[in-house]
């Protein structure tokens, strides 16, 4: 229950304190397995976000965190970690009935989130620079680079993996010694909230972690443009992506940009389909779709493309779509009315183009915001569904003939950050990875993932990395020194 927040529900955290928004204003909590109100989260604005970020700069200049040695960080994050694993279950209740999907889904992603701040918490204290003795311009010197954090940032997170994605973005920035404004999605603000008090109860300074709700267009945007945020890092559609850009120019903010995709799930003639059936359906109705590398695009060997449709359309008719508290849901509601009419547009788009729905397509007759797992087949590459990001439960099946066909096919897209194959034919595979324009690639596995490799996008899905040591970098600055050592 949103009541678990208890001062903090329609407060920000500002400067260690939870505080009212300046304008007085709040924003409905909706449960998209009902459709009804929950609760409701503080409509923070401009004024907000500014004394987020003066509080931030604050502890910054002082050195309150940022001197701190990164022992003593690594000790505080691995502190949040076991604080997220003792109140597991109540930060899945708040997600469930903030996010919508089954608990049985989210519950791996607040184990994940406690790890991240395990993992972040074991190279706090490994941020260190290289040194060497040189002769420049005739002098002997002993030369040396600091790395040191970058100052004030300002993380945006998104509404389909809300806990998971805040801990993504706060654990490296707080290794780093960084400060920072979080901004969750206005959908889905629940377990930042909570998280917000645990960094507290962990022992994170006043000023060091803030926390700022509210509308994306009105708060986002204040952080993305505030002349004192020195780095941004984001996760979300690609077109909000190119506003932050714009907004980021005026003092050359560094950005973290994890945007949308269009994942390709490559299956070739050899697959062992027995997996990469099943697979392929997960890659596409998992999170109901709601994920940046789900694999929204089936590319299937002609000679096989039958079969395989059969078997995905199989599945989708028997997935169970229900609320959150039905331990055999294997799929929830999307996030909001409008996401529900977004996607159903996107199917409607596709037949009036001459695809085929082969199953799925409407709405769920009961409360909430649910839409059958949907698979469309006769898709020309060149229509909306096919192209761009959907972000539901919607698969376009493409055949394609020959490796050439498979592989121009996978990269025909403005996005490039996820992707998979599936093959028993091993050279094929890795050659064929080779040549994907693709951040991350599985072999006979889709968008596999762990904190020790990066993850990121190319082209239009973004830039930067996060995970794994590469993560801390843009939460870094590096400095050379040098002295000047007589003969």
């Amino acid at each position: 229950m949103p009541a678990l927040l208890g001062a903090a529900q329609g407060a920000l955290l500002i400067d260690g304190e939870w505080t009212r928004p300046h304008s007085g204003q709040s924003l409905d909590v909706i449960d998209p397995g009902t459709g009804a109100v929950i609760g409701s989260i503080a409509a923070g604005d401009e004024a907000d976000v500014d004394a987020a970020v003066k509080a931030a700069r604050a502890s910054f200049e002082d050195g309150t965190w940022s001197f701190r040695p990164g022992n003593e960080r690594a000790r505080i994050l691995w502190r949040v970690a076991e604080l997220i694993d003792r109140h597991h279950d109540e930060l899945l209740e708040l997600e469930c009935l903030d996010q919508g999907q089954p608990a049985r889904h989210l519950k791996r992603m607040i184990s994940n989130a406690a790890q991240c701040f395990r993992y972040y918490a074991g190279l706090a204290d490994q941020i260190y620079g290289i040194s060497a003795d040189v002769v420049t311009g005739g002098a002997q010197m002993h030369a040396y680079t600091r790395k040191e954090p970058v100052g004030v940032a300002g993380l945006i997170v998104p509404w389909n993996a809300p806990l998971q994605m805040a801990a993504w973005k706060v654990a490296p920035m707080l290794a780093a010694g960084c400060s920072g404004v979080l901004k969750p999605a206005e959908e889905t603000s629940l377990t930042a909230l909570r998280l917000g008090q645990l960094l507290v109860e962990a022992g994170v300074p006043a000023g060091v972690l803030n926390i700022v709700t509210g509308l994306g267009h009105v708060t986002g945007a204040a952080l993305a443009a505030h002349p004192d945020v020195d780095k941004i890092s984001f996760t979300g559609s690609t077109e909000v992506g190119k506003m932050i850009i714009d907004a980021a120019r005026g003092n050359l903010k560094r950005l973290t940009l994890e945007l949308g995709g269009k994942s390709p799930v490559v299956v070739f003639e050899d697959a062992d389909l027995s997996e990469a059936i099943p697979a392929a359906a997960r890659a596409i109705f998992n999170n109901s779709g709601q994920i940046c590398s789900a694999g929204s695009r089936l590319l299937v060997a002609a000679d096989i493309a039958e079969q395989v449709v059969e078997g995905v359309t199989a599945i989708a008719s028997g997935t169970r779509v229900g609320y959150w508290t039905d331990a055999e849901a294997e799929m929830g509601p999307l996030i909001s009315d409008r996401q529900l009419q977004r996607v159903s547009g996107y199917i409607e788009a596709g037949v009036t183009a001459g695809a085929e729905v082969a199953v799925g397509g409407n709405r769920i007759g009961r409360p909430g915001y649910f839409l059958e797992p949907t698979v469309l087949v006769n898709v020309s590459p060149d229509i909306p569904p096919a192209r761009e990001e959907i972000f539901g439960p919607v698969l376009t099946v493409m055949p394609f003939t020959g490796v050439d066909e498979a592989l121009s096919m996978a990269n025909d897209t403005t996005y490039g950050l996820s992707s998979s194959i599936w093959t028993t034919d091993v050279a094929k595979a890795h050659s064929f990875a080779r040549r994907l324009r693709a951040g991350r690639v599985g072999i006979n596995v889709h968008t596999p993932g762990d904190y020790h490799f990066p993850s990121g996008g190319f082209k239009q899905s973004g830039w930067g990395r996060e995970h794994g040591p590469d993560a801390l970098d843009p939460y870094l600055e590096e400095k050379s020194v040098f002295t000047k050592i007589p003969f």
